[in-house]
């Protein structure tokens, strides 16, 4: 039977500075991606999302605005990964690193510089239209281990 996994991720932006709290992951892949996680059961994506990022940063946040999502199909397997994403300004306390990664804040053009150069945890670079550019709702990929894949926005 095939799998379905579903995950929040968030960006946080500061209003002070302009600048996203990036993670720098060192469990299970490695780069920089957006803080987030997986869905428990009984509970709500938003929740979710409020959640990881308080487990993750230590950073409480609110108001949160969806920026669509990720949708990864494993055309070979039909299992599936679901990544909804969100992105706030509104968020309080201090950030915190633990064992999933490093987390500090970083300019956004020096992020996107670095997704551009190769230094991104898998395929992060694909997301930055969903949160950056306000003009899709989804990004779709079919893929399988034996062929590279292509990500189609929506």
């Amino acid at each position: 039977m095939p799998k379905a996994e579903i995950t929040t991720m968030v960006m946080i932006q500061n209003p002070a500075t302009g600048k996203v709290l990036v993670q720098e992951r060192v469990k299970n892949w490695k780069g920089y991606a957006f803080p987030g996680g997986h869905i428990n059961d009984g509970e709500s994506l938003y929740d979710c999302a409020v959640r990881e990022i308080r487990e993750e940063t230590g950073l409480v946040i609110r108001n949160l605005k969806s920026c669509g999502l990720v949708h990864w199909f494993n055309n070979k397997t039909s299992d599936r990964m679901m990544i909804f994403l969100y992105k706030t300004s509104d968020f309080k306390g201090e950030v915190i690193s633990n064992d999933e990664g490093i987390n500090d804040w970083m300019d956004v053009a020096a992020l996107r510089a670095a997704l551009n150069s190769g230094k991104q945890t898998n395929s992060f670079y694909v997301y930055q239209p969903l949160f950056f550019d306000d003009k899709y709702s989804e990004a779709f990929c079919s893929w399988n281990d034996d062929e590279p894949f292509e990500m189609e926005y929506r």
